[in-house]
């Protein structure tokens, strides 16, 4: 019987975080969090930028697989260098996987040299669950109208393994270049891959 219980609220769960996802060519869901540094920062401050989010567990292989070789420091520094907003969101909450403090946040951020505007915290996982955040990493893009033009994947292996990157199609980098072009994203959604995100 609780067997039973908890496959029907995992199926629940699911089915909730299905119909809360964002759809892309649509407006993005404005959002307030409290930064790493103790900033209040909402989407719509940025309206006329481009926006990167990105969901991080610092403790997922399969983020570590982008920080440890540098392929996630490398994207934000080229973004941000443009004028990109880049956000990386903890929605990870209290006492599970992932989650850090304010303190642990910046020391991560200094110690593996990454380059986002903001670390944000999304503790009680409103915001993950508004856009359907499934994975860590799970990456989007919003444009300069506020409008979402990109979610999934960072790129198109789905392993760990360091060694794939270099073999795999970065879906990020495509879609920003679709966008600077003023074209069409190829691929405006794909499948997700990753740790899954640790809500309460």
């Amino acid at each position: 019987m609780i067997t039973r219980i908890a496959i029907l609220l995992g199926a629940l769960f699911a089915t909730s975080l299905a119909s809360a996802r964002v759809a892309v060519n649509e407006p993005a869901p404005d959002f307030t969090l409290t930064s790493s540094t103790s900033e209040t920062i909402s989407l719509s401050q940025y309206k006329g930028k481009m926006v990167i989010l990105e969901w991080t567990n610092h403790l997922c292989p399969y983020v570590q697989k982008h920080y440890d070789s540098g392929n996630m420091q490398k994207l934000q520094k080229q973004y941000t260098d443009e004028g990109v907003v880049w956000l990386s969101i903890i929605s990870s909450a209290t006492g599970k996987q992932g989650y850090v403090t304010a303190a642990e946040a910046n020391s991560l951020t200094e110690n593996r040299n990454a380059s986002p505007n903001y670390v944000l915290f999304d503790t009680d996982g409103k915001v993950g669950k508004a856009y359907g955040a499934q994975t860590t990493p799970h990456m989007y893009v919003i444009d300069k109208d506020g409008v979402l033009r990109y979610q999934g994947a960072i790129d198109s292996i789905k392993s760990a393994n360091q060694a794939d990157i270099v073999k795999a199609e970065n879906y990020l980098t495509s879609a920003m270049q679709s966008l600077a072009k003023g074209e069409v994203v190829k691929r405006p959604v794909t499948a997700p891959y990753g740790c899954s995100v640790k809500y309460e």
